[in-house]
């Protein structure tokens, strides 16, 4: 009995500490994002921008360039497509988990859409400076920063949840953790994104990683405990 309510005590005390943590960095996303479209909004140059694009010029070389390609690459809409359609075979009739199956399209197109809307409003021309590679269309925030901080963020968390081994853990959230760092750091050492839309990408895309999966686990929650029920005949429980 006293082992059992240790084992309710410790369980209680980690899901406090992960949803204080989690809502902590959804708060802190959303003041980072607002409060960078308040600095870049009146149209200037910020000296962050102008510091970050010559930090990234003092270490460049032609082999690390294209070790850059290769990097942003891993954010790409047809990459992330690509990846997106394998995660999501590989959920509905490998694990056979259609809740992840769900997840990952939605989180992929949610944060592919919104960028898009937000690439609208704020209107934000790309960088005057010579790009390294073809680029097309406006600036902030990047949208290779918030897929990837989406998408890969997705991919931490189906980690955290599923990976059991401490050490397999810790080893793959740090390299994808590392990821989305360099995937950030590629567009500004391109040249076709400003540091501040590389860092309101992140912002925004974690933050919607962290709502998009807080709704979805809400409605996966309610199914299993009501909608599953019902389609079996049987009555779904009190509340």
């Amino acid at each position: 009995m006293r082992k059992r309510l240790r084992k309710i005590v410790a369980g209680t005390a980690l899901f406090t500490v992960e949803l204080v943590v989690t809502w902590s960095v959804f708060i802190l996303c959303l003041v980072l994002f607002f409060w960078l479209a308040k600095e870049v909004l009146p149209g200037r140059e910020l000296k962050f921008d102008s510091r970050a694009f010559a930090w990234a010029d003092a270490r460049a070389t032609p082999a690390l360039t294209e070790f850059i390609k290769g990097i942003t690459f891993l954010a790409s809409r047809n990459f992330i497509s690509g990846a997106g359609l394998m995660l999501i075979g590989y959920f509905l009739f490998v694990k056979k988990h259609k809740w992840y199956s769900l997840k990952v399209p939605v989180i992929a197109v949610g944060s592919i859409t919104l960028n898009l809307i937000l690439k609208y409003l704020f209107n934000r021309p790309r960088p005057l400076v010579p790009h390294l590679v073809d680029s097309y269309g406006l600036s902030f925030p990047s949208g290779h920063a918030m897929i990837s901080a989406s998408f890969y963020g997705l991919l931490i968390y189906l980690v955290w949840k599923n990976v059991k081994e401490p050490a397999w853990r810790f080893l793959l959230i740090t390299l994808l953790s590392l990821l989305i760092l360099f995937i950030g750091f590629s567009r500004v050492y391109l040249h076709v994104h400003y540091a501040t839309d590389v860092v309101a990408g992140l912002a925004a895309g974690l933050g919607w990683v962290i709502l998009a999966l807080f709704v979805l686990n809400k409605m996966e929650k309610f199914s299993k405990r009501n909608l599953h029920p019902v389609v079996k005949g049987e009555e779904p429980p009190v509340p």
